[in-house]
């Protein structure tokens, strides 16, 4: 540069130095500001996923209960956080309607299964992605019955229910070690009491009958032979429903099919009325009721003693009298007699 360049830039008043300074500390600041930018645009993705992270479902308790009977319907409460992200709860292979969830615990409603398919299933929670829930249980757990050893908690699993819900899940199931081993929650599948004492009273005396302890109306003792049946069950008579054995006084609700439709559909705490095609709905021990000639009344009732369901759907067998039989197909029934069936799913 020669000198009357070097003088001219030396001569440069203050105001148009201060420009050309403020123009490179500019400058300079935006470099800076876009390396820091660059260089923290990938810890902001890290931040962000691991925060959605921390909002993923988590359970951290076994379930409530560990067996249900295979007619389905109890409810089963587990204990974890984020639970209200659950979308979807599977057991075996089978949706289970979700009854109430909070951010710490949720209830779902166990389905029905075949009276075939009893024994161990696993229970699994999704989100709305489909991404399964993770499982958090402690290594070992203590019960006063077994005498077990207290639980050293899994390396951050602790749980500190919020909710009483939460608590009482919490304390009422205990996680084996085993069963945290595997991260899996497992439900047990039994038969019923009452529906095994049922079945087994209608297929003791679906041919040879109970004439000993009951009347056996002529040519119409379908329905007084399903009401026998709830006895069995463990149902109790009340002034609606009854059979006096001293003076032989049965009600129109224990001996007429019509009679016992209007009266159960009147007590949705011992029935739901179904139609045929809710029978995916239908299970062993629930009552059968077909309308032959499409009149709107009842012509004959029978218990449901067998059901299957397949990939094609589902089939019913039933037992009663007057058509004395113990495993009756209703699709064959239909067939020969025409009509319709409907049926009520009994709690």
């Amino acid at each position: 540069m020669s000198a009357f360049g070097s003088l001219a830039v030396a001569g440069e008043t203050p105001a148009t130095a201060d420009r050309a300074v403020a123009v490179v500390q500019q400058r300079s600041a935006d470099d800076t500001l876009t390396v820091a930018a660059s260089a923290g645009a990938p810890e902001t993705a890290a931040q962000a996923a691991a925060a959605a992270a921390d909002l993923d479902p988590t359970i951290t308790s076994g379930l409530s209960i560990s067996q249900a009977p295979f007619t389905g319907g109890t409810q089963v409460t587990v204990a974890g956080e984020h639970l209200d992200r659950v979308a979807q709860v599977v057991v075996g292979a089978t949706p289970a309607p979700i009854v109430a969830a909070g951010t710490d615990h949720l209830t779902f409603a166990v389905p029905s299964t075949a009276d075939t398919s009893l024994g161990d299933v696993a229970v699994t929670f999704t989100d709305a992605a489909g991404a399964a829930a993770d499982v958090e249980l402690p290594t070992e757990s203590f019960t006063a019955a077994s005498g077990a050893s207290v639980a050293s908690a899994a390396a951050g699993a602790s749980l500190s229910p919020a909710s009483p819900e939460a608590a009482a899940v919490s304390a009422a199931a205990p996680v084996t070690a085993q069963a945290a081993a595997t991260d899996a929650l497992t439900l047990t599948y039994t038969t019923d009491p009452g529906i095994d004492a049922q079945v087994g009273y209608v297929l003791a005396y679906w041919s040879s009958y109970n004439s000993a302890q009951y009347p056996v109306i002529s040519g119409y003792d379908c329905a007084n032979f399903t009401s026998q049946s709830l006895i069995a069950r463990g149902w109790t008579m009340d002034g609606a429903w009854y059979y006096d054995a001293a003076t032989g006084a049965m009600s129109p609700t224990w001996t007429s099919s019509t009679a016992m439709r209007d009266w159960l559909l009147t007590r949705p705490d011992l029935a739901t009325a179904l139609d045929d095609s809710q029978r995916a709905l239908v299970k062993v021990g629930d009552i059968a009721q077909f309308d032959w000639d499409g009149s709107g009344d009842r012509d004959h009732t029978a218990v449901v003693t067998r059901v299957e369901r397949t990939a094609n759907g589902t089939k019913v067998w039933v037992g009663g009298h007057t058509k004395d039989a113990d495993f009756w197909d209703v699709d064959q029934a239909l067939a020969t007699g025409g009509g319709s069936v409907h049926y009520f799913s009994l709690s």
